[in-house]
């Protein structure tokens, strides 16, 4: 009855600890989103033939830092613009004032000020790219905000983490407690460190993956209902993330179990006799 309350309450913790790298790790996924929404545009110059910015865009599509990258013509713009104003600006202007475009949008790790200075300066270089926009105010807020929410997670994960290893190490106390005079009779029978805490690390590795594996099972069924509520979160909740997340509580839940049984053990090892009553 004592190991189950244990492994019950190992389990929880656990169970907050992966929700803890679950959300780390969505974050990321959702914040690499949000950068590969970012878009760099090429504006073209007039005198661009087709295979031009066909070669051109083939150029650009093998390189690393571009995850996509679309052809804007100066007809698609100005229907665009139609569509956004309610009016043709060509009528009153007596001619088409956009120019075709390619627009490229960043790999995620490329999504940050100092890459995308790079990417403009090259594309500039390019006799058929006239002008290059994009919105830097946009990146650097994304990137801050982006940035700061990492940070208060992985505080909170590290947090966890220690509050997790005291709370696993008060459960596993309470068992180790129970068999304090088993430790002291194999003492006095001459057996060695080793060999007396050979049984307990045994408990405390089945402890953990159990406790771990009941973890992963309830947290795949939260996100198995998370899914079916949205199914649009599966863009996000990928089958690698969940299997980092499940294979993370799996090492966390043995480590915290052995590591606390260990350093308990030890603790009843080094006890003098008149201290264990």
């Amino acid at each position: 009855m004592q190991w189950f309350t244990t492994g019950v309450s190992t389990t929880l913790v656990l169970v907050l600890l992966g929700l803890v790298c679950f959300f780390i790790l969505f974050a990321r996924g959702l914040s690499d989103s949000v950068k590969e929404n970012l878009t760099v545009t090429a504006l073209l110059v007039d005198e661009a033939g087709g295979g031009e910015i066909a070669r051109l865009r083939a150029e650009w599509s093998g390189k690393p830092c571009v995850c996509g990258i679309g052809y804007v013509s100066k007809e698609q713009a100005l229907r665009e613009a139609a569509e956004a104003m309610g009016s043709d600006p060509s009528e009153f202007l007596g001619a088409n004032p956009f120019r075709a475009s390619l627009e490229l949008r960043m790999d995620a790790a490329y999504a940050n000020t100092d890459s995308l200075v790079r990417v403009v300066d090259d594309l500039k270089r390019n006799p058929l790219v006239e002008d290059v926009v994009y919105e830097k105010d946009l990146v650097d807020a994304v990137n801050a905000n982006l940035r700061n929410i990492s940070y208060v997670l992985l505080a909170l994960a590290a947090l966890l983490v220690l509050v997790s290893f005291a709370l696993i190490a008060g459960t596993v106390r309470l068992g180790v407690y129970s068999g304090r005079l088993v430790i002291r009779t194999m003492k006095l029978a001459g057996a060695g460190w080793g060999f007396i805490r050979r049984p307990f690390m045994a408990r405390g590795f089945r402890l953990g993956l159990v406790s771990g594996v009941a973890a992963d099972c309830l947290l795949a069924a939260g996100a198995y209902a998370l899914l079916r509520y949205d199914p649009s979160l599966a863009a996000y909740i990928r089958p690698d993330m969940l299997a980092g997340v499940g294979a993370a509580v799996l090492v966390a839940g043995l480590l915290l179990t052995l590591g606390c049984t260990y350093f308990c053990v030890g603790k009843y090892l080094r006890m003098k006799a008149g201290d264990l009553y």
